[in-house]
């Protein structure tokens, strides 16, 4: 079973119990080569059958080590990427079943935060062009109304009038994110994927701007995928969270349920990474054998089988289901622990 609704978390916070996004069986294969005649002949599996939901005003997290296809699935759904198969539902709306017009404004409701402060700016364009120039093109304000707002776009991100003026090579990394988060808010999205939006910046800028974010999720309602390496970082933002490996999701709960009872191998590996801030605290690393398969050739049945510490032979021949296994809780794995591993 693939849930479309897996886990929802209605009661957290200001969450309405409505879905705004969607996924099911999102797929994304990229041509890895070709023939004589232009035919593909292999893929890059990125995305291999992924479905969740994310409800309004809900975080929802989406961790994984580099390579796994976070990224992709954010660009599919942002729209940067057209999924190879599946169906990615805005709102309740297909958006491949979308007329040029509709799909248009339904991109403008979900914006992208990118990982890099440094390359996704111009930097030939001024900060007030650079947050201006999507309401202009979008005809969102009359041009006299466009510097009123992006004077207020840069007061919600906690930068001053007078940085309009200046150029991106001008300011920090952090004061960079301000800038894109403020270009992602001109539109007035409803839904923001954020890119690992601060594995770019040092400790304590992440903190502000991680708390910025949730700020800005409090007073316009937003609704965020935030996607990240690490459990770390997943922690202080989201109230879901989805365990990603390989082009697979492999377990989704509250955060809270991850955090008390990881129940995927995998999950459990990510959680034993956690730096803890106590010198008196030990933790018990769990080591990874081996290489990350090729995404070109994956290997049958569980993607994470050949570095799994649990793994057994059904493991390594048949698929695991994404299966319930607890209240908001699903995992796919053939070998669930009921009890983590990990000893404090």
């Amino acid at each position: 079973m693939t849930p479309e609704k897996a886990g929802h978390a209605g009661s957290i916070g200001n969450i309405d119990n409505t879905p705004i996004l969607e996924i099911r069986n999102l797929v994304k294969y990229f041509t890895a080569a070709s023939d004589f005649f232009g035919k593909p002949v292999s893929f890059i599996k990125a995305v291999d059958d992924v479905s969740f939901t994310i409800m309004r005003g809900e975080v929802f997290g989406l961790v994984g080590e580099s390579g796994c296809g976070k990224t992709t699935v954010g660009k599919l759904i942002s729209g940067i990427y057209g999924p190879t198969s599946g169906h990615i539902l805005f709102e309740g709306r297909d958006m491949a079943e979308l007329s040029a017009s509709e799909r248009r404004a339904a991109c403008r409701d979900i914006q992208f935060v990118f990982q890099d402060p440094y390359g996704s700016l111009n930097p030939r364009m001024t900060v007030k062009q650079i947050i201006s120039e999507p309401i202009i093109i979008n005809k969102i304000l009359p041009k006299s109304e466009v510097e009123k707002r992006v004077d207020k776009l840069l007061d919600y991100v906690g930068l001053a009038k007078y940085h309009k003026e200046r150029y991106p090579h001008e300011f920090s990394g952090g004061q960079r994110q301000r800038i894109g988060i403020a270009r992602a808010l001109s539109l007035s999205p409803k839904l923001i994927v954020c890119d690992e939006p601060v594995s770019a910046l040092d400790m304590s800028i992440q903190a502000q701007v991680l708390n910025l974010l949730s700020d800005l999720r409090d007073e316009f309602g937003l609704t965020y995928l935030f996607i990240a390496h690490g459990l770390n970082v997943i922690k202080h933002i989201s109230d879901r969270v989805g365990v990603m490996y390989l082009g697979k999701i492999l377990e989704i709960a509250t955060k809270r349920e991850i955090y008390e009872n990881p129940l995927n191998p995998y999950t459990n590996v990510l959680m034993s990474a956690i730096p803890i801030p106590d010198p008196e605290v030990k933790r018990e690393r769990i080591l990874l054998v081996g290489d990350v398969p090729s995404p070109i050739d994956p290997p049958p049945g569980c993607r994470f089988a050949s570095r799994c510490y649990a793994c057994e032979d059904v493991c390594r021949t048949h698929t695991p289901e994404l299966t319930k296994a607890g209240d908001e809780h699903y995992v796919a794995c053939h070998m669930v622990h009921p009890v983590s591993p990990l000893r404090a």
